[in-house]
């Protein structure tokens, strides 16, 4: 049984901490997802009768772990995807990198395509009538070992987006096995994660802030203000 913390939860809102590893949703795969697996959990919960609404408003890969929203009604599901929508909720990441970034802090903006077939994103011209616009602001927190911590501040949802722009950039992420490969070896864990969300609650209207933080594993260890205490 795999275990989700729950940070916050109230009528409309569930906010947990996602696992690495596992999917959002469910896949090919065929393995356990998040989405699922929190429906059982709240059905057996609140004992409630027939199918349990939980809206998904946005995602994480799979290798990646931390802070999520969840719907707990549609009105919710709306609103929170609004936010989305606008860029009005904030999402904040970690991530260590290979190497340095040529400036302490700046802004990426490039224009990325997917290869559905291959589940790979890549990066492209302007021009390119396929291309989606990806940008993301960073901050250099910590440098060591020739890694660098970054926090990273998410400003579109375009799938693989920080780990293809970091890669495109130099800096491929630890444990990236898909867009880092000449630099991590098979078994390492990508260290990405999902540190804090900043939204608008979808009925009090007030402004809330979820924080999760990276375990207490290699390379998060080597700067362990960062990570999560047992």
């Amino acid at each position: 049984m795999i275990h989700i913390p729950i940070i916050y939860e109230d009528n409309h809102l569930l906010v947990v901490e996602k696992p690495v590893n596992v999917p959002v949703q469910e896949d090919a795969s065929g393995d356990d997802d998040l989405l699922s697996i929190l429906k059982r959990d709240l059905k057996i919960r609140y004992d409630k009768p027939g199918n349990v609404y939980l809206g998904l408003v946005h995602r994480l890969d799979r290798p990646v772990g931390g802070v999520m929203v969840f719907a707990k009604t549609s009105k919710a599901a709306s609103r929170l995807s609004d936010q989305i929508r606008r860029n009005a909720m904030e999402k904040y990441y970690l991530t260590i990198v290979h190497g340095e970034m040529e400036k302490d802090r700046g802004r990426l903006e490039n224009y990325l395509v997917k290869d559905r077939k291959k589940n790979e994103v890549y990066v492209v011209g302007k021009s390119n009538k396929y291309g989606k616009e990806a940008v993301l602001e960073y901050e250099e927190k910590e440098q060591e070992a020739g890694f660098s911590l970054l926090e990273i501040d998410l400003h579109t949802g375009r799938p693989h987006q920080i780990r293809v722009q970091l890669s495109h950039h130099g800096c491929p992420i630890f444990g990236d096995q898909k867009y880092g490969q000449d630099v991590n070896h098979p078994g390492q864990q990508i260290a990405l994660w999902s540190h804090r969300l900043v939204l608008t609650h979808p009925t009090k209207k007030e402004d809330m802030t979820f924080t999760s933080h990276p375990p207490e594993e290699y390379p998060w260890s080597i700067w362990p203000s960062y990570t999560e205490k047992k």
